[in-house]
């Protein structure tokens, strides 16, 4: 098979599915995104699911755009775009009849994915078993093993801390004090230092527990459940980190391509 004939779905359109989706799209395969119809991504710059609210995003020069069914995907293919639909459960898949499955939601548990939704069914991170849900399992987790192609057993169970960046983990991450409505205080890339207020969930304060820039933040006017993910403060303080890959998200994504590879080239 011609590799530009094959076609790729992927699960997810949050920071880890982005950084596949554009890798695959930069190595010439025909991409499709799915996501849901209010996705929370922190890491909004780097994430193509901000097009289910804009229309389109932009990813380091790659473009994605909304469309609103399977009959249009070729359309955004001859404007060398990654088309995104709205379909967390993958009821296009029998349209589309895609080359590869990626479950890149990184939600942690199988929702739904087995072997026999495509020739190649591919999951990122703990959940999933390859060679039972899965043809192969892509490592996540940050250490030796990061990006590795399994092809039989699981990821790496989750070990629940945040990777390390300049020393900091747990204390990089902001999460929500309680459920309700997520408003921020402060954008994108904006410096903060520790206890300072970045946003307000049912009027409790989310603060910065460090010096740094806000590499992620949820949209405001989410709503969010406590506990939840919703910022991220990076305190090497370099802006043009807001806008790349990170090198765990080029790691995972270099790790599908090599399993594609393996089996159609």
């Amino acid at each position: 098979m011609n590799l530009r004939e094959i076609l790729i779905v992927i699960r997810g359109a949050g920071e880890m599915a982005s950084a596949v989706a554009w890798r695959l799209h930069m190595s010439r395969f025909r991409v499709v995104m799915t996501e849901r119809e209010k996705p929370l991504a922190v890491r909004r710059r780097v994430s193509f699911c901000e097009a289910v609210w804009d229309g389109m995003a932009e990813v380091e020069g790659v473009v994605a755009r909304l469309i609103d069914n399977p009959e249009k995907v070729s359309s955004r293919y001859v404007q060398w775009e990654i088309p995104l639909l709205i379909d967390p459960d993958l009821t296009s898949l029998q349209a589309l009849k895609p080359d590869v499955l990626i479950d890149a939601t990184l939600s942690k548990r199988n929702s739904g994915i087995h072997r026999d939704m495509a020739p190649l069914v591919i999951a990122l991170g703990p959940g999933f078993s390859a060679g039972r849900d899965t043809d192969m399992v892509i490592e996540t987790n940050r250490g030796h093993n990061l990006g590795r192609v399994i092809t039989t057993g699981p990821a790496e169970t989750n070990t629940g801390v945040p990777g390390n960046i300049a020393g900091e983990t747990t204390a990089r991450v902001m999460r929500s004090p309680a459920d309700g409505e997520f408003i921020a205080h402060l954008e994108l890339g904006a410096n903060v230092t520790a206890c300072q207020k970045v946003a307000t969930v049912a009027g409790l304060s989310v603060e910065a527990k460090l010096d740094g820039i806000l590499r992620g933040l949820i949209r405001s006017g989410s709503s969010v459940t406590k506990g939840l993910k919703v910022g991220d403060v990076d305190p090497r303080g370099n802006l043009s980190y807001l806008t790349t890959i990170s090198d765990k998200a080029r790691a995972v994504a270099g790790g599908v391509l090599e399993g594609i590879l393996r089996v159609y080239n």
